[in-house]
Order: structure tokens, then sequence, then C-alpha cells
């Protein structure tokens, strides 16, 4: 079997259970190609049969070995949708977040994806919470959920450099960030949140008609000592103190 003309052989022969043992052989030796396409030759002869759980795990894993997440992820959700009591279940149940976690698209794109990938880890941590895997879980979910976060605050950003160009996007600015904040608690951004909401607070003040300009003071005032209090060492607060100077020389006038 080791040679291309055993595997030849192999691909013409009709003896299904020499496919298969032949398949986890390559499997085990990483030849994913190999092992992928002896069990999708097999995979019909074994339906409705004790092995065809194996089948559809093993051909989930070699996709997983190719890096093909996607195709993985759909292989293990066939096997839930089968068998979802069946002995792999606790692995087919991690594996379809573990494979949306390896295939997140950068946080500039679409983060479809990223939203499947906690949808099905939120849905194992609830099924499996003392699971082996379940702190794995845990782990690539929070990094997901970072993943959108910063998502959220490259958004932030651009409202904030877009200033008032066609409105008021100061505003956008400071809801965006409040807004993932609110909905992503524990993300790893919370410090450069928190000032995209002082600094857009800031320029809202600055740009403020008169009838605006002192409650707009004392909200970002309030907001400066927030900031202050939350982040003492944060690479922003000598900015953050030359706002407060100014807040305050408003106030007093």
């Amino acid at each position: 079997m080791t040679g291309c003309g055993d595997y030849q052989k192999l691909l013409k022969s009709h003896d299904p259970d020499l496919k298969y043992e032949s398949a986890l052989a390559y499997f085990n030796e990483g030849k994913y190609s190999k092992a992928l396409t002896l069990l999708e030759d097999v995979s019909p002869y074994y339906k409705g049969t004790e092995r065809a759980q194996e089948v559809i795990t093993y051909l989930a894993r070699s996709y997983m070995g190719q890096k093909q997440y996607t195709s993985a992820a759909s292989y293990y959700e066939a096997y839930l949708r089968n068998y979802p009591k069946g002995r792999y279940a606790i692995e087919a149940r991690f594996h379809i977040g573990h494979c949306y976690y390896l295939d997140a698209p950068d946080a500039r794109l679409d983060q479809t994806d990223t939203r499947k990938g906690i949808t099905a880890f939120t849905q194992f941590v609830e099924l499996y919470p003392e699971s082996p895997y379940a702190e794995q879980a845990y782990k690539e979910m929070a990094e997901l959920y970072d993943r959108l976060a910063y998502k959220e605050l490259l958004n932030a950003k651009l409202y904030y450099n877009l200033g008032t160009y066609l409105g008021n996007n100061y505003l956008s600015c400071e809801i965006t960030a409040k807004n993932a904040m609110k909905n992503y608690p524990n993300n790893s951004y919370q410090e450069e949140l928190s000032w995209y909401i002082l600094a857009a607070k800031y320029q809202q003040l600055i740009n403020s008609v008169d009838s605006k300009r002192r409650e707009r003071a004392l909200e970002t005032e309030d907001e400066y000592y927030n900031f202050k209090n939350d982040y003492p060492e944060s690479k922003h607060l000598k900015e953050a103190e030359k706002m407060a100077k100014e807040i305050r020389r408003i106030l007093d006038s």
C-alpha cells in the first residue's frame, strides 16, 4: 500500500473493507488526500451500518488534516444530524466550533463564520461543561468574541477619523464603541474602546452649539474620570488630561 501502484490497485478494488482499512492506514500516516478518496468511495456502501459513524468521522478528520475546515465542519454537522447521541458526538460538536475558529476570516471581512463558531461553542459548553474539550472551547470562543470586538473597534476608528464629514460621525463612533463594550464585555480591546468613547464625546463638545455645551462638558468630564480610574497607566492618559483641562476651562467660563 505504500507505493503509487498499490494505491491505484486500491482505487480499482471492489473490496470496501480493504478500502476502509487502507483509508485508516493512510490517515494515520498523514496521507489525508488518499484517505479521503477511499473513504468517500466506500461511504455509500456503509450507509446504515455500524461502521457508518466511523466513516463520517474519519472523513471529517481527514478534511481537518487537509485544513479544509468548511468541509470538515460539514461532515461533523452531518454526523450530528444522523447520530445526535453517537459515540463521536462530543468530538463532533467541539470540532464544528473549532473548524469555524480555525477558518475565521480577518476582522475586516464578513464575520458570519465567526458567529457560527461562537454559536457552536456555546451549544457545546452548555451540553458538555465537564468535557476535556471545554477549556479549549471557552478559550477559542473568547478569541472569536475578541475578533468581533476588534471589528467594532475598527468601525469606531473609521467613524472618528471621518469626523464631521457628511454628518456627526463622532456620535456614530461613540455608539459603536459603547455597543461593542456592551455586547462583548470581556473583550481585549476595552481600553481602546473606552478611549474612543471619551475622544468622540470630547470632539462633540468642541463642535457643540452653545445651548448644549455645558451639558456635554459635564458628560465628557465624567467620561474622563471613568477612563482615568479604569486605565491609570493608559498611553492615552496625557492626551486625556489635556482634554480635561479644556473641559474644565469651558465649565468655568
